[in-house]
């Protein structure tokens, strides 16, 4: 929007045809977003989740106007999330993604008073990750097989999901370009796209390769242009990241686990598995791209059998 004042655009801009009934509050949630894409650079994903928890805000706020409200009517907000049945740390989410819009329309004139600021967020114990074992975590690997249609495409993404500690978001934009064989690394953009190098063990390349030289290599036959992302649809785009949870739980609900599994589950094991095979908390920090170590700290309190061995191994008194 250049130099020109957002509060300008705002009046020159046309209600959206989908919000007849918000107030006129959905030209404010789409000048937001226009903000937030353009002036703070946020990724796609993290729009989307401002956008999903704004959206909720709104079912909420029906057409009341949102220059009205008091902190009072918004501690009412976040009583209806509890009443949603939302975990303690969606809610703390959705408060802060509030918090940040008002924040906006109050620095763009909007709103003269930023009541949200006075709301409190919900205090929250830090949540074990949940972990699988190794032996859960094998199987999972082995399970695609050959009734599947792109089983070695699906073995190489579980593999890179365990080996690397990766998002989906991040496996799905993985380019070929980022993939080194010969060097067992690829490279990672993350949060704020920031990259970073990860290692790959041999069986992650074994399961990439098998699958670069048959099911990867019989697709881009039929196209005019290689593909530039590493795992491929069967059209030859990418593999998206909603299709990458489908595939996941796909697979862990053939082994009967738990549906709360997810790709995240890998991350949390592949970070769980490293320290409690003696990695540095510092380097496993740097593997799963967290900006603040005390985000990694927590895998160091899941491996409760360690603890009780180390316990038994050295207390005076075991």
């Amino acid at each position: 929007m250049a130099k020109r004042s957002l509060r300008a655009a705002y009046r020159k801009q046309r209600p959206p045809k989908s919000s007849p009934t918000d107030g006129g509050n959905g030209r404010f949630l789409s000048l937001w977003l226009d903000y937030l894409r353009a002036e703070c650079h946020l990724s796609e994903n993290t729009l989307a989740s401002y956008r999903r928890d704004l959206k909720r805000f709104l079912e909420w706020l029906g057409t009341r106007s949102v220059k009205k409200l008091t902190v009072s009517e918004l501690s009412r907000y976040v009583q209806w999330l509890h009443g949603k049945s939302l975990a303690p740390a969606s809610i703390a989410r959705h408060v802060a993604s509030l918090k940040t819009f008002f924040r906006f329309l109050q620095l763009e004139g909007f709103l003269k008073e930023n009541v949200a600021e006075l709301l409190g967020s919900p205090k929250l114990w830090q949540r074990v990750p949940d972990v699988l074992s190794a032996d859960v975590v094998a199987r999972l690997l082995e399970s695609p097989s050959k009734r599947d249609p792109h089983y070695r495409r699906d073995r190489a993404l579980l593999e890179l999901l365990y080996a690397t500690g990766c998002r989906a978001s991040e496996i799905s934009e993985l380019k070929l370009a980022d993939y080194s064989a010969k060097k067992k690394f690829i490279r990672c953009r993350g949060k704020g796209d920031k990259e970073r190098m990860v290692p790959l063990g041999r069986r992650a390349v074994d399961a990439v390769e098998e699958y670069r030289e048959t099911e990867r290599d019989i697709i881009t036959c039929r196209l005019e242009l290689e593909p530039a992302w590493l795992l491929i649809s069967a059209r030859g785009g990418p593999l998206r990241r909603e299709r990458i949870w489908e595939l996941v739980k796909k697979y862990i609900a053939r082994l009967g686990l738990a549906d709360t599994v997810s790709p995240h589950t890998l991350r949390h094991s592949f970070a769980t598995h490293l320290l409690t095979g003696g990695a540095d908390l510092r380097q496993v920090q740097e593997m799963l791209g967290h900006a603040s170590i005390a985000t990694t700290q927590r895998y160091t309190h899941v491996d409760v059998s360690r603890l009780q061995e180390i316990h038994q191994a050295f207390h005076p008194r075991r």
